[in-house]
């Protein structure tokens, strides 16, 4: 056979076994790029919340769906998009990875490790927008989260499923209260996850090496949308956290969620849609400013046992100005959650720290959240304060006091000192309770208020090496039964002998 007839015969072969495949792509063109957002014709079919792909590794999620185009999001660089590029539907919602491997990680909101400890591969990916679970499958809650934080498990308790917001003027100390929280979880089965949104990155990496040196990062992930990303990351950070959470509380895991702070994730969507054209309404807010929080904090629930019985607990942020509650964002965000904690400026340059306001702060769950021991000794706390603070401006005038008012004075006092803590230092429950037992029930009455401190400190150090037994039957118990009031009295008693 000669080469001519060898080729016609080879070309024959090709065409008998030649099939085609057709692959359909939905495409459209970027008419308009700017500030992380860009402007698509073309793409009539494509989903609200949609992944788009602009080439390159880079994604867009679509926000406005309108007649003749489609406006779209950025995350990433969109700096290398230009007019006239070919963006492509991927028909897919935006979704994140979750799972056990991001434990103990830092991650950017798509789920991308950026702690250089290598990739994160996961089989898994959960949508970062869902609806909130029904109220069918909730239950009421009633399982404390020990924040190890005196003022706030006694006095403003919050429960596994709540949604409590930490409230206050910049530096005042809610980063702090929120980080103890997470410290105080070691060995507590609650998984932790940090949403930080438009954070300083040294802010982050410090709260890292605090996380990492106490051994919590072993229960923790980290979402990080930091200052210098694109608006859209700060807008996706809280949800792609919140999903993540949602992958535990499907395995029937308690979730801690830390938001911090809404009111910069408020500002980043802010900024997206009146660059998308959106009509502005109150402080330039689109006018779906309040479904973006409630639709995430919705998010966060106890379920019943039918449903897995898991848990997410948030501790949404939000910083105000000039200690303003009345405001836009932090009135709409304390219409959601179930109660607030409120820290305040001068309390903090006062000296008390954490700088709670015991009289605004409130827990909608109230004592539903506590364990028996500790509702019988705070119960009278609340009390004991709120006389104290009515009584203190009444004292001010100089006016001549008798004894029993003297005498509460004297108690708020030491009230106020004993519920001053250390940052980093939570205390677990049992010594919270042998040491407000201590001051409700006056052994604290005799001791100078400038002691009081010291004498607290030696105090659990004496239960620590005396009184173990008393401390474990406290926590295993969680209530003061009388044979444990009457091992407690016996102890405080001793101690104050050996003290004095």
């Amino acid at each position: 056979m000669n080469t001519k007839d060898y080729i016609v015969d080879q070309l024959k072969k090709q065409l008998e076994n030649f099939e085609t495949v057709t692959q359909t792509e939905k495409v459209g063109t970027v008419v308009e790029v700017g500030d992380g957002v860009a402007k698509i014709s073309g793409l009539s079919d494509a989903m609200a919340s949609e992944m788009l792909d602009f080439g390159n590794g880079i994604f867009g999620v679509a926000l406005n769906l309108e007649e003749g185009a489609v406006g779209a999001m950025i995350l990433g660089a969109y700096e290398g998009i230009k007019e006239g590029d070919v963006v492509k539907s991927t028909g897919k919602i935006l979704s994140v990875p979750v799972g056990d491997m991001m434990i103990g990680r830092v991650v950017s909101p798509l789920g991308e490790a950026i702690d250089g400890k290598g990739e994160i591969k996961s089989e898994t990916y959960y949508p970062v927008e869902k609806v909130a679970p029904g109220v069918i499958t909730r239950k009421s809650v009633s399982v404390p989260v020990q924040t190890g934080i005196k003022a706030i498990d006694a006095v403003i308790p919050v429960g596994r499923g709540q949604r409590e917001l930490i409230i206050g003027d910049r530096q005042t100390g809610k980063t702090a209260v929120a980080i103890d929280a997470i410290i105080n979880q070691k060995g507590q089965d609650l998984v932790c996850i940090y949403v930080a949104i438009g954070q300083k990155e040294s802010k982050i990496a410090r709260i890292v090496a605090e996380l990492e040196k106490r051994g919590a990062m072993d229960h923790t992930i980290m979402v990080v949308a930091g200052a210098s990303d694109p608006a859209a990351m700060s807008f996706i950070s809280p949800y792609a956290g919140c999903a993540m959470g949602e992958y535990f509380l499907d395995k029937g895991k308690d979730v801690l969620i830390i938001y911090d702070d809404l009111s910069k994730h408020a500002w980043a969507y802010r900024q997206i849609s009146l660059i998308l054209r959106r009509p502005p309404g109150r402080e330039a807010y689109p006018g779906d400013i309040f479904y973006l929080h409630s639709r995430l904090l919705e998010r966060s629930a106890r379920l019943n046992e039918n449903y897995g019985g898991g848990s997410i607990t948030a501790l949404p942020i939000i910083e105000t100005q000039a200690g303003d509650v009345s405001a836009y964002i932090p009135t709409n965000v304390i219409s959601i959650t179930d109660g607030q904690i409120y820290l305040e400026t001068d309390l903090f340059y006062k000296g008390i720290r954490p700088a709670l306001n015991v009289g605004l702060s409130v827990s909608r769950v109230g004592s539903a959240a506590q364990t028996k021991a500790m509702k019988k000794v705070a119960g009278k706390l609340r009390l004991d304060l709120a006389q104290f603070r009515e009584l203190e401006a009444f004292a001010q005038f100089g006016s001549d006091l008798d004894e029993n008012t003297r005498r509460q004075i004297e108690r708020g006092r030491r009230t106020v000192e004993i519920l001053k803590q250390d940052q980093y230092e939570p205390m677990a429950m049992q010594n919270q309770v042998a040491i407000l037992y201590a001051l409700t029930n006056g052994f604290l009455d005799d001791v100078a208020v400038e002691r009081v401190k010291a004498w607290e400190n030696d105090f659990h150090k004496y239960l620590k090496s005396n009184s173990k037994e008393l401390l474990e039957m406290i926590s295993e118990k969680k209530e003061l039964s009388e044979d444990v009031v009457v091992s407690l009295e016996k102890a405080i008693k001793e101690f104050k002998e050996t003290y004095q």
